[in-house]
């Protein structure tokens, strides 16, 4: 499995000075797009491939950042939706 397959790569040819005083920019994302997200995800799932999160209530969201401050948190934070309701 290649990491950047070849059929991806391809030289880029482009005006920098019309970049640079237009003041555009010229980007990309080296994680892919939809499909390739859910490619990635398809293979997790089949792999059982998890990751480990820490669910918080929003009531919780001041504490977590505090948490993440004091680099206090062993895992990501995910915000239970659920507790919106209850708010």
């Amino acid at each position: 499995m290649r990491l950047f397959p070849r059929r991806n790569l391809f030289p880029v040819c482009a005006r920098w000075v019309g970049l640079i005083v237009g003041r555009r920019s010229l980007s990309g994302s080296p994680i892919g797009g939809i499909p390739e997200t859910q490619e990635m995800l398809d293979f997790c799932g089949q792999h059982n491939i998890t990751s480990d999160v820490e669910i918080i209530p929003i009531q919780k969201i001041n504490e977590a950042y505090e948490r993440m401050v004091r680099s206090d948190v062993k895992y990501r934070f995910s915000i239970d939706l659920a507790s919106l309701k209850s708010e």
